[in-house]
């Protein structure tokens, strides 16, 4: 049974259908959300003849693995349309789309419950387990799923979903995953690229960020991060740092991770938590996003200085206590 949401139809549709330029925006240090959402927009859009469509990341590192996914290679790095719609991805704020978009118009497609709803047009349902999940539902109204499209959005699924995992996982999240396969994805193919395509780097800097395991806390938090050095010595780089933090969480102890990434001027943050609300944690540092993960960057700060930081907010909050930083 299909949960009824404010998906806004006729706007979106309103949106689209006046725009003669699209440009698709995915944000900063992509994951596979961001870029399967956008690429499944991208993929019904192309199709209309009327429309001039572009996909765009600011980031000059992508994820090799996710090079698969129908149309990967028409991501650029610019934007070329000077005027038109804005179809903003997975992003919970302006800032991380990492362009100047003012006096554009936008339509903003998310799940984040941190999303600052910066949109014309703002299609953002935080009870959903992934952005794709989101633009497949608002765009199945508009448009006949490809199966190019329905890839897209079944990766982002099953990457935001921690392989079917995470708690966000329901009746919904299954059923989309069925129309999607419906459509005529391949699950086998979409996880073997997933699973089986890391590199030599992931697994070196991997071990570093293992060799610097703390637990805190009576072992409730645990710490693990990589230096510059660490970075430098492995030769990874970001896509290969994505899903360290969930080491950490996986502890039988453990109710808070935290993954923390010196890069040359600041820190990247990664929290992760079994049930609390590291999202208020993060928010107090400038991020966002869900309740039982979020992240945020730190500037003008050392390793050791935004540790302590976080560490001591955690405390300060009540987290471990079981309450919630709303309620204080």
């Amino acid at each position: 049974m299909q949960v009824n949401h404010d998906f806004q139809f006729n706007k979106v549709k309103e949106q689209i259908s006046s725009a003669n330029n699209i440009t698709i925006l995915t944000h900063l240090n992509p994951d596979a959300d961001t870029l399967g959402t956008g690429l499944g927009i991208y993929n019904l859009l192309k199709n209309d003849k009327s429309k001039k469509v572009e996909i765009i990341n600011g980031s000059n590192l992508l994820p090799k693995y996710l090079d698969f996914l129908p149309s990967f290679n028409k991501i650029k790095h610019q934007i070329d349309f000077k005027e038109g719609l804005i179809i903003a991805c997975d992003c919970g704020s302006l800032t991380r789309l990492g362009f100047d978009l003012k006096d554009r118009e936008i339509l903003n497609i998310d799940h984040h419950q941190s999303n600052e709803y910066y949109g014309a047009v703002n299609v953002v349902v935080p009870s959903f387990a992934s952005a794709s999940q989101v633009a497949y539902r608002l765009f199945e109204k508009l448009y006949k799923i490809t199966v190019d499209s329905a890839e897209c959005f079944y990766a982002a699924l099953l990457s935001d979903t921690r392989y079917f995992t995470a708690s966000c996982v329901n009746y919904e999240v299954f059923e989309v995953a069925r129309e999607l396969v419906d459509i005529g994805v391949n699950p086998a193919k979409v996880a073997s690229n997933f699973t089986q395509r890391r590199s030599l780097a992931s697994l070196r800097v991997l071990e570093k960020a293992l060799s610097h395991l703390e637990l805190i806390f009576d072992a409730r938090v645990a710490i693990l991060y990589v230096t510059r050095d660490d970075i430098l010595s492995t030769g990874a780089l970001m896509p290969d740092m994505e899903d360290i933090v969930d080491y950490a969480k996986s502890l039988v102890t453990v109710e808070v991770a935290i993954f923390a990434v010196e890069l040359e001027n600041s820190i990247r943050i990664s929290l992760r938590s079994k049930g609390v609300d590291v999202s208020s944690i993060a928010m107090k540092f400038g991020g966002g996003g869900h309740k039982v993960a979020a992240g945020m960057v730190l500037y003008e700060t050392s390793l050791s200085e935004s540790l302590n930081k976080i560490t001591k907010k955690i405390i300060e909050s009540g987290l471990l206590n079981g309450k919630d930083e709303k309620e204080k």
